[in-house]
């Protein structure tokens, strides 16, 4: 067999849309750090994909520059092997304050955004760590040997048995094909499902750790049972910053310090860790990682691959994953507090709620008022630090958008399949997003928006439901097809509404501006359905008090419903 070789720091295999050509091209880990300001976006098979090798990404320089400034010079507070390029020890004199390390790490982080472009010291990083992420080496990227594979799961179960075998159709999460349930659907056929280069494998793998299900079922030996679980992105609902270039991108998502950031913890990538063995008996405590690193780059299984004729045969074993419950270090995600149990969980969408855009659960993003059982994504906060390091780094007028990437599961608790994919953003000025007024503060303004659009929403589904009952058809279905369409009428008007906002306005006269659009959007939908009328729609029938009852008097009732909770005011 020819021996293959596939450095991820030298190699190309990074997806990205250029922005002189808005061409697409693959790009190695040092030539991405190197030239971020020219790539517009990630441009992976997937937006989740994308999302899984945005974190790998934001590993490397929450690493890089928790220890090193912009001029590539260790801080002051910490001892730094020259070598390793790893922390030693952490203020090792104790005579640093902690808030000056923070001013420090905020420092580089305006320093190096203000350049422009990233420094060379990542790149030296990717240099020395180069054998960790050489895909065919001793240890090769985020896989692990055969000895090491044999070593942690049971006999019965290494790699000279067979079994525990992930097909590459089941890594693509494109396909996520079982051995049991064909993927009708899949954009190949075949064997071609289990056929990839290996620039794109890579691409897969990193996705695979970060979207597990949990179909397979061998495990690594514990002293104490645990069930297999779910890749930890899967378990979130993701949100982050996206900027105009994959520079900016970045820098928005590097977290460098932060109300639930432990500023002396060091740094620890999967990639730093001395063995395999050593991480896995880190996992097996199922302790909470205390760094940002470690948390980008946990795996969900130890992954083994057999190379026969260059097409991989992969073997996988579960390791125990933390809980996400208060799991508060973690910055991507929206949160929901869980009454009986006193604790934040990640606020996870499901098949349910697949169409509901971003807007309408706009105080899950952005917190609009006091009430400790609300939390917005640690995102934001690190945003609104940012913020307020003054006019020079995020100005009052720069948009700011706030992305979403969610991959749904099948809501099978012995699967957890990927079912479908849901993308979505919301944009608005720096001004209206972290707006300083008390008394007339945006956040809670829009909020109130979304909150009388949804009554709206109510009043229209409600019409709709009395259609059905005048027809004598399923009430439910058919209010919900001409409800999911009346939401998705709102979506372009709403975020275009919201971004144009600046903190400025009139809040008054704005919301007014929106409740008119809105009034016009409704009047829209209720035409459609009156298209659809026939002469029993006009005839009608009896309700339960024995009156008519036809769609005449439910487009009263709907229009009653909205005086109330709509009432704009027109404009002279």
């Amino acid at each position: 067999m020819t021996e293959q070789h596939f450095n991820l720091t030298t190699d190309p295999w990074i997806k990205v849309i250029r922005r002189d050509t808005s061409q697409e091209t693959k790009v190695s880990l040092i030539e991405l750090f190197a030239h971020a300001q020219d790539y517009r976006q990630l441009a992976g098979e997937m937006k989740s994909q994308d999302l899984a090798i945005l974190r790998l990404l934001l590993a490397i320089l929450t690493t890089v520059y928790s220890r090193f400034d912009a001029e590539g010079e260790a801080y002051s507070w910490l001892q730094v092997d020259d070598d390793t390029f790893q922390a030693i020890d952490v203020n090792p004199d104790d005579d640093t304050e902690e808030s000056e390390m923070e001013d420090d790490l905020l420092a580089t982080w305006t320093q190096v955004y203000q350049t422009g472009h990233f420094s060379d010291i990542v790149t030296r990083y990717l240099q020395r760590y180069a054998d960790r992420f050489d895909f065919f080496g001793d240890q090769p990227f985020y896989q692990v040997t055969t000895q090491d594979y044999d070593s942690l799961v049971p006999a019965n179960k290494q790699v000279a048995k067979g079994k525990g075998r992930v097909a590459v159709k089941q890594l693509n999460r494109r396909i996520s094909e079982s051995a049991n349930t064909p993927a009708v659907f899949a954009p190949k056929t075949g064997e071609l499902k289990n056929q990839l280069p290996v620039d794109e494998l890579v691409r897969w793998l990193i996705t695979y750790q970060n979207f597990t299900g949990v179909t397979d079922k061998t495990k690594v030996v514990t002293d104490e049972k645990f069930s297999n679980p779910a890749g930890w992105l899967y378990r979130l609902g993701p949100v982050y910053a996206q900027g105009q270039t994959v520079f900016e991108t970045l820098m928005l998502n590097l977290v460098l310090v932060g109300e639930n950031l432990d500023v002396t913890a060091v740094q620890r990538p999967v990639w730093e860790f001395t063995t395999v063995q050593d991480y896995v008996t880190e996992r097996k405590k199922q302790a909470k990682p205390t760094n940002l690193a470690e948390l980008y780059t946990a795996w969900s299984r130890i992954l083994h691959i057999e190379w026969v004729d260059q097409q991989p045969n992969i073997f996988s074993a579960g390791i125990p994953m933390f809980a996400p419950e208060d799991t508060l270090i973690e910055p991507m995600t929206t949160w929901r507090w869980d009454k009986k149990e006193k604790q934040f969980r990640p606020k996870v969408k499901g098949l349910k709620t697949l169409g509901e855009a971003m807007w309408r659960e706009f105080g899950q993003y952005v917190k609009v008022n006091d009430d400790e059982t609300e939390r917005q994504p640690g995102i934001v906060d690190w945003l609104q630090k940012l913020k307020h390091q003054g006019e020079t780094v995020i100005p009052d007028e720069q948009p700011l958008t706030l992305a979403s990437v969610a991959l749904i599961s099948d809501g099978n608790a012995t699967s957890q399949s990927p079912a479908a994919e849901v993308a979505d953003d919301l944009q608005m000025q720096a001004d209206v997003l972290f707006d300083p007024e008390i008394e007339d503060h945006w956040p809670a303004r829009i909020e109130d928006a979304v909150k009388v659009t949804k009554n709206v929403g109510r009043d229209f589904y409600h019409f709709a439901a009395d259609i059905a009952q005048i027809r004598d058809i399923d009430s439910r279905n058919f209010a919900s097809k001409w409800s999911a369409q009346f939401y998705a009428s709102l979506d372009a008007p709403f975020k275009d509404w919201l971004a144009q906002l600046t903190g400025h306005d009139n809040r008054e006269v704005k919301i007014n501006e929106w409740k008119l659009q809105l009034q016009g959007l409704l009047r829209q939908s209720v035409q459609a359905v009156m298209r659809t009328s026939s002469p029993r729609d006009i005839t009608g029938i009896k309700d339960s008090k024995d009156r008519p009852f036809n769609i005449f008097t439910a487009q009263s009732r709907l229009n009653y419903n909205l005086h109330i909770h709509l009432n704009p005011t027109k404009k002279a």
